[in-house]
């Protein structure tokens, strides 16, 4: 299977750091696939996406290398291998912050009820009822205080707000599940898990903040408030990084 993608790309003129450089496989992995050793990988879903990838930019046809590739190691793997750290993490939810928003907006609701209590008599009638149907015209009636409800802030205005002294990522899955490891610029593991479809999880770090993606396709993915336009495959495996302004990979 090496010999055959390190063929093809021979035949298509082009080096392994050209060929690094289209996949973002890096260089040390693209020579170890062309010798048949799949260690560097990070694993058999990994491998099996650098193929996909390396055979593509030569012009080969992948699905027969993966074939090969699952047969030679006792058929296709497990497709969700991160499973058990996704379940531990839903038995562990992460502390919500209090619902200030929720408190005031009740506070409010308390003193207007009051202040409404107060202008009413003990019977129940407005207390000034009778001054107003005997006292002078005037023509004119006062009108009534408009109240307005603050509108809640959408996903995509709050990430665009996030402070410029960080660096602020939100991945959502749209069309699929996706298998996501997310770190910060010390290396502190902030996400390693599935993303199933329809969730979203977001990240923060002062420096830099570094992605693994497994289902790159499923992936909507935000950076500092501007969406990353990058088209990705589904199940295509990619490695990003991000710092602080402009969402540019690193």
């Amino acid at each position: 299977m090496g010999r055959t993608l390190q063929q093809a790309r021979i035949a298509a003129h082009r080096t392994v750091e050209e060929l690094s450089g289209s996949t973002r496989v890096r260089v040390p992995i693209v020579h170890a696939i062309e010798e048949d050793d799949f260690s560097r990988c990070g694993g058999d879903v990994y491998a099996r996406g650098h193929i996909r990838m390396l055979a593509r930019a030569v012009g080969l046809d992948p699905e027969p290398l993966v074939e090969q590739f699952d047969a030679e190691r006792g058929g296709r793997p497990a497709p969700t291998p991160a499973a058990p750290m996704f379940e531990a993490e839903r038995i562990r939810p992460e502390r919500r912050r209090p619902n200030w928003t929720a408190a005031m907006v009740a506070a409010i609701v308390a003193v207007v009820g009051f202040v409404g209590f107060t202008a009413l008599d003990g019977t129940g009638k407005n207390a000034k009822s009778d001054e107003v149907a005997e006292g002078p015209t005037s023509g004119t009636k006062p009108s009534p205080s408009k109240k307005t409800t603050p509108k809640p802030e959408s996903s995509e205005s709050a990430i665009a707000a996030a402070p410029r002294d960080k660096v602020t990522v939100k991945l959502s899955a749209m069309d699929d599940k996706s298998w996501i490891s997310a770190k910060a610029h010390n290396g502190k593991l902030l996400f390693d898990g599935i993303l199933l479809k329809g969730d979203s999880k977001t990240f923060q770090d002062d420096e830099q903040i570094d992605l693994i993606l497994g289902n790159a396709g499923a992936i909507e993915l935000f950076v500092n408030g501007k969406k990353v336009a990058d088209e990705f495959e589904p199940g295509q495996v990619e490695r990003l990084s991000y710092t602080q302004g402009d969402p540019e990979v690193g």
